[in-house]
């Protein structure tokens, strides 16, 4: 019984967590997996991206304009000697590296290149070091050499393996006091650690930096919170995407790739505006592992769930089980000879069976069964072949005119018969409480007409028309006929 009733509960309580399991997941899946929404969140994040991206390149360029345009500069490039140029070069660098560590709009970012560059677009010197001078850096960077043909500021994507180049690298030109192009000044931040800032102020999410190298696309850059499933996707379902971004010049629509969504956008301000793309990926859904999420909670509800189960089953097998072992050990005693055994068992819902059993017993041994209580009194209430006999005549014999005078008769003939049946209904309903038997049972109408048949039987028998009066004897109630006239 006990392993019924828990075996029973626990399969509806699993069953219940298995649906409440598949209902959430249905409905968290249908609205964390808006497509259009997904989309359109992947080419936000890149489109932002690239305009972070090309504001930090126009801030530096500015900023270099200003440096550009100081008389220290201009005072480096009119030296004679190349060797006190390069050399003046390298000093002038450095201390321009130092005085952007203290510009507020850079926001704590620091540049890792700062290079003086003459007409031809060749390095005179850079930041810390003596290694470069003398690179032809137009030749490497077509941007750059647009800029000086132009003399124009710029920002571009320079990646050169050989150099161990990897900037985003702005530049500005220097004029002379005739304004004549005479160099210019560029200053560049690693591409990783711009990423990464881009990424933190911007999306929060990993961004990756590529370039077209024939058919190829290059991942030439990565956040650090840029994740592998970024650049499988931009090598395989996404690859169509990035390259028609980069081409076209304009941002490409979101591609899903598994688990998230691609979107490229091409760094419009940086040389032609179709060199190089940031390419952006959200999930594919808004709540990421939602079986994960839903386990823990649907799962550990229905162990509790299971766990209660055990519990109530056991405790619920224990109060049907107990009786009912109690009865089979009775039942077992009565048929092995103990005829005495009675069960007396106190239960809320097997009290009554135990009981029935008792009687049942009781009748097929002939025993009569004692209805009292501990006081003696009648501890059930008293049937309707109670009542017949309790308003039974007196069967001592002759009437009930002993002790009567004739006023008395008179009297009791005399009285109006309602008030009658009223009076003698009160008397012996008193008498009866008074002996603490149960008289809820009789009612007013219930006892006139017992008394209405019982003094129809006595007038025949007398003769003449017949009262009653209440007695009591010892512990019982008796009504005495009292013939009249």
């Amino acid at each position: 019984m006990r392993n019924k009733i828990i075996a029973v509960n626990a399969v509806i309580v699993v069953l219940i967590g298995i649906l409440a399991f598949a209902l959430v997941r249905g409905t968290l899946v249908s609205a964390s997996s808006n497509s259009a929404a997904t989309a359109a969140a992947a080419k936000r994040d890149a489109q932002s991206a690239s305009a972070r991206l090309q504001l930090d390149g126009l801030r530096m360029e500015r900023w270099l304009a200003g440096k550009a345009g100081e008389a220290a500069t201009m005072e480096v490039l009119a030296k004679a000697s190349p060797s006190a140029r390069a050399d003046a070069a390298t000093a002038l660098c450095d201390g321009v590296l130092a005085a952007a560590k203290q510009v507020a709009v850079f926001q704590g970012a620091v540049p890792s290149l700062v290079v003086l560059i003459d007409a031809q677009g060749k390095s005179i010197g850079r930041n810390g070091s003596n290694l470069g001078r003398g690179d032809d850096l137009a030749t490497l960077y077509p941007g750059l050499k647009q800029a000086l043909s132009a003399g124009t500021s710029g920002s571009d994507v320079w990646i050169n393996a050989a150099r161990n180049d990897q900037y985003l690298a702005s530049y500005a030109p220097v004029r002379d006091e005739g304004g004549k192009l005479v160099g210019a000044i560029a200053a560049g931040f690693t591409l990783n650690d711009e990423l990464s800032r881009v990424s933190e102020a911007v999306t929060g999410k990993g961004l990756k930096m590529v370039m077209l190298a024939g058919d190829a696309v290059n991942v030439v850059a990565s956040s650090s919170q840029a994740a592998e499933e970024l650049a499988q996707a931009i090598q395989g379902p996404a690859k169509g995407n990035v390259k028609n971004a980069i081409s076209s010049g304009s941002a490409a629509s979101a591609e899903v790739a598994g688990k998230i969504v691609v979107s490229a956008s091409p760094i419009e301000g940086f040389g032609d505006g179709k060199r190089v793309a940031v390419v952006a990926a959200v999930p594919a859904s808004f709540l990421e592992d939602i079986s994960g999420m839903l386990l823990p909670l649907i799962g550990g509800a229905t162990v509790l769930g299971l766990v209660m189960v055990i519990i109530a089953g056991w405790l619920l097998g224990n109060f049907i089980t107990g009786p009912i072992t109690t009865l089979e050990e009775g039942l077992l005693a009565i048929l092995n000879g103990q005829t005495d055994k009675r069960f007396q068992l106190d239960h809320p819902d097997l009290g009554g069976l135990a009981y029935r059993i008792d009687q049942l017993l009781n009748q097929l041994m002939g025993i009569e069964e004692d209805t009292t209580d501990e006081e003696g009194r009648a501890s059930k209430a008293p049937t309707a072949a109670n009542f017949s006999d309790a308003m039974s005549v007196d069967k001592g014999g002759g009437d009930g005119t002993e002790g009567m005078d004739a006023a008395a008769l008179q009297a009791l003939a005399s009285e109006p018969t309602e008030q009658y049946y009223a009076r003698i209904y009160r008397e012996y309903i008193s008498a009866k409480r008074a002996l603490g038997e149960a008289v809820d049972h009789i009612t007013d109408a219930a006892f006139r007409q017992r008394i209405q048949g019982m003094e129809q039987d006595a007038s025949s028998k007398y003769g003449k028309p017949v009262r009653y009066r209440v007695q009591t004897r010892g512990r019982e109630v008796v009504l005495l006929a009292i013939p009249l006239g």
